[in-house]
């Protein structure tokens, strides 16, 4: 009787000041966790490595050596704000931004408008949409390659397939990549034929439009004009948005067109001496390294500033679904 009220009896209860018991881990004790945090930590070194040692250490030293005069070889010597002061007297660097603003200004709205344009004809429903999108994205892949800008100095040259199809309406044409007066534009036409990106970025934007505000506009009595401007274009501003930021940014850092339809002069006459072609020229040609990292310091301010505008201008026309 005794030992069967002994296991009856109620277990007392817990006080609130008890320390509390120590808990074990169901998959073999507390290693386990601390030897998963390392197999993390190991497979995210790699990406640690390379964001000090070929991002963030370069990025540091580039702007230690802007205050200096370094030439690769010798000792490098400071020199404070002298190369930021040599830039107000630079003639080809003021060349080279005014190339470079012409080149951005004109090649980016040029190339948004016709990726916006394909992405409606694309939207309408056609046949083999799949294989139309891969064929208008391709050019954006290779677009910055050596072999398509050898390709399009080619194309444009003296001989080029453009002036044979000139000559065969009798049309005498000039060398494009030549002729200072339109090289820059064949750089810039260049530009504009990558579309691909932009163009299959709207065509996602324009699958999440409503059809209902379509359907209802059009029994209101609007045009495809009045739709497009009151319904596609605020409810793409986000996405308008997003792609000028991104190839402004792509823009102003365009180097391999220029150097190879140029040969790396960025002639004939300058005119496409963009000022990444220049920032080489002076790094890696005259080996003038602390000037090139205090023009790349600009570079960097320069799509900051833009990009700063772009965002705080985004709030006068860019509208959310809320």
């Amino acid at each position: 009787m005794s030992a069967l009220l002994q296991q009856r009896a109620p277990q007392k209860a817990s006080s609130p000041t008890d320390p509390p018991k120590p808990r074990t881990s169901r998959g073999g004790g507390n290693g386990r966790p601390r030897r998963e945090n390392l197999a993390a930590y190991g497979f995210l070194a790699p990406w640690f490595l390379g964001l000090v040692f070929i991002t963030a250490g370069p990025l540091l030293a580039s702007l230690y050596f802007s205050f200096t005069d370094y030439n690769l070889i010798g000792d490098h010597q400071w020199v404070g704000l002298e190369n930021y002061e040599r830039m107000l007297d630079d003639s080809r660097l003021h060349s080279a931004l005014s190339v470079t603003f012409v080149y951005v200004f004109v090649s980016v709205p040029l190339q948004l408008a016709l990726a916006l344009a394909l992405a409606m004809v694309l939207d309408r429903g056609v046949r083999g949409l799949a294989l139309y999108r891969s064929v208008y994205y391709l050019p954006s892949l290779l677009g910055g390659s050596v072999a398509i800008a050898i390709l399009w100095r080619q194309v444009f040259g003296a001989e080029g397939l453009i002036n044979q199809l000139l000559a065969f309406f009798g049309v005498q044409g000039p060398g494009w990549v030549s002729h200072p007066d339109y090289a820059l534009s064949t750089l810039i036409v260049l530009n504009v034929w990558t579309f691909g990106a932009p163009m299959v970025i709207f065509l996602a934007g324009l699958r999440q439009i409503p059809r209902m505000y379509y359907e209802a506009a059009a029994v209101d009595g609007a045009g495809p004009m009045h739709r497009f401007w009151h319904i596609t274009v605020p409810m793409l501003t986000p996405i308008i948005f997003f792609n000028l930021v991104l190839q402004i940014i792509n823009a102003f850092q365009t180097f391999t067109q220029a150097f190879i339809v140029s040969g790396g002069t960025g002639g004939p006459s300058d005119s496409t001496l963009f000022y990444t072609l220049y920032l080489y020229q002076r790094g890696f040609g005259a080996f003038d390294m602390g000037y090139a990292s205090a023009m790349a310091w600009l570079l960097l301010m320069i799509i900051g500033g833009f990009t700063a505008v772009n965002f705080l201008a985004s709030k006068y026309w860019v509208f959310y679904g809320d």
